[in-house]
């Protein structure tokens, strides 16, 4: 029997092209730099360079990107075996633009259609799902058919166990009918045990208010944990019967896409955790604005930014400790994951 994935994501995958001249329009900027991008994606990738299993169910197409991404996922250390070939849709591509600290404008390039929103029942190893230590779902999977009823089916046959975490990751250019996202965000989330979104993406779900009810609200689905992503201001984690609020790390901002992905990479404290016990919670240290945010921020793309258990920190290089001795010493807590686009 094949060993179990700590961490087995779903969705969206595509290549990131980033401008090498920052403040300025697409028509002025003279080159790019490619880079793996996609949030579940950028999750994979992210537990892969701290040393767990990872995998992700995906599809690229029949072309030169497409032989990119497999070869950035291993290069990662992530396998590719649920990586999929659509034959006739191309590789997404996304561009955009670096106006740090807080504007980063992105152009994609998914029409007609994304291959990854042609995932089906038939491309899903449920085997795997199901004993996969963290399994990761997103909303841009929800958003359009056959992935619609893919990601439900994954969603069904996981029955809520372990830690299911469902990003609600929303965009609403790639939803043929935006007004539907609310709906089917809250029917995936019955078969979740933690939700991850940004105030704007929780709203979708359960209505407007300050960070603090809108995380009540997610709980009051059920769910064991729910993180709401503060930007700026740090990141909210609720559970029964508590929350708290993390602050940012200061940091020089490069390029902020990547950070909300990043955030996820760590595992919850002890007093916010019951079924998240389970060791197969990624153990690392990318709290909001902690170290996996601040070197993603700091970094200009976001897979590439994500740390490793390798990459020192502004603060821990001045006291000569690793992230992994850091993160030993830490139980901090999480929200989850390395939004790339």
């Amino acid at each position: 029997m094949p060993e179990a994935f700590d961490v087995l994501t779903m969705g969206r995958v595509g290549v990131d092209l980033y401008p090498e001249q920052s403040r300025l329009h697409l028509a002025d900027i003279s080159t790019f730099a490619k880079s793996l991008g996609g949030s579940p994606t950028n999750v994979a990738v992210g537990a892969a360079r701290y040393g767990h299993r990872a995998g992700v169910f995906t599809k690229v197409g029949n072309d030169g990107f497409g032989a990119y991404v497999r070869s950035a996922l291993r290069s990662f250390g992530v396998d590719d075996s649920y990586v999929g070939t659509d034959p006739e849709l191309r590789t997404p591509i996304v561009f955009c633009e670096l106006f740090p600290p807080d504007s980063f404008p992105l152009l994609f390039y998914r029409e007609p259609k994304a291959p990854d929103m042609n995932l089906t029942r038939d491309d899903l190893d449920l085997d795997a799902i199901r004993d996969a230590r963290i399994f990761w779902t997103t909303g841009t999977g929800l958003s359009d058919e056959p992935s619609r009823s893919a990601t439900t089916a994954a969603l069904e046959a996981r029955g809520r166990s372990r830690i299911t975490v469902h990003d609600l990751d929303f965009r609403p250019s790639f939803w043929p009918a935006p007004d539907e996202a609310g709906g089917r965000q809250r029917r995936a989330l019955d078969h979740a045990t933690v939700a991850v979104g940004n105030r704007e993406e929780v709203a979708i779900v359960v209505g407007e208010g300050e960070p603090e009810a809108q995380a009540e609200r997610l709980l009051g689905l059920g769910l064991e944990l729910a993180v709401v992503k503060l930007g700026p201001d740090g990141v909210l984690v609720a559970w029964e019967g508590g929350m708290e609020r993390f602050p940012p790390v200061p940091v020089n901002v490069v390029n902020g896409l990547g950070a909300g992905d990043a955030t996820c990479l760590r595992s919850p404290p002890p007093h916010a955790r019951s079924r998240a016990t389970h060791p197969g919670w990624i153990n690392t240290d990318g709290c909001a604005g902690g170290p996996n945010t601040t070197w993603t921020t700091a970094s200009a793309n976001c897979s590439d930014g994500v740390v490793s258990q390798d990459t020192p920190s502004n603060q821990d290089a001045e006291r000569g400790r690793s992230w992994a001795a850091r993160n030993a010493a830490r139980t901090l807590c999480c929200s989850g994951q390395v939004n790339s686009m």
